[in-house]
């Protein structure tokens, strides 16, 4: 068995990113003689590693799929609470930190899909308490971050965040008029007020 071999058995536990990387890595160490002409070195295979999550997708509870008797056990472990909830952001600003509402739609422990009742804890490895951010209009208020930071926030990647903030941006130009219908609607003597 030569040292190629012993390589190859090595590297059968990894993962395909680690694999790539220590195999390059090998190759560099090997020196076949294939750059001692001075050329430039060959570029690795693996030129950015991947990142990989540092924490745990979210998990869905589909209500449709738990049973009664699951039901009836979450309304004794949890009956509902009469304890008055903020109804305006300046009652919810003033509130202690981290935010106990998790049922609030800006909470950012779980979200609950109108339509299907369905539950998605965004944070299934923490508790509601144990997050550094709660309340998605405390970081809105604290002004603009970059697509990461809203991603670590949310529990969601950067590209999916980009995806929602264009289909947000889509829907605020499709339901506001355009710059030429507002000068249109001013020349015609439409006034605009709040009331």
């Amino acid at each position: 068995m030569n040292h190629r071999d012993d390589e190859d058995v090595e590297l059968e536990g990894l993962d395909e990113a680690d694999a790539a990387d220590a195999a390059d890595a090998a190759d560099a160490e090997d020196g076949d003689g294939d750059d001692a002409g001075g050329g430039p070195p060959e570029v690795s295979r693996k030129v950015r590693r991947r990142r990989r999550r540092t924490r745990p997708r979210s998990k869905t509870i589909a209500m449709k799929r738990l049973t009664r008797e699951e039901l009836r056990q979450g309304a004794l472990m949890y009956p509902p609470v009469d304890i008055p909830r903020p109804t305006s952001r300046a009652e919810c600003r003033e509130e202690v930190r981290p935010c106990p509402w998790v049922a609030c739609k800006h909470h950012l422990y779980l979200d609950i899909n109108p339509e299907t009742g369905s539950i998605k804890i965004n944070f299934p490895d923490l508790e509601p308490w144990e997050l550094k951010h709660t309340c998605a209009l405390d970081v809105a208020e604290r002004g603009g971050i970059t697509l990461e930071e809203v991603g670590e926030i949310m529990n969601l990647t950067r590209e999916r965040i980009r995806q929602v903030e264009v289909r947000g941006l889509l829907k605020l130009k499709m339901g506001s008029p355009s710059p030429d219908e507002l000068g249109a609607d001013l020349l015609a003597g439409k006034i605009y007020t709040d009331s």
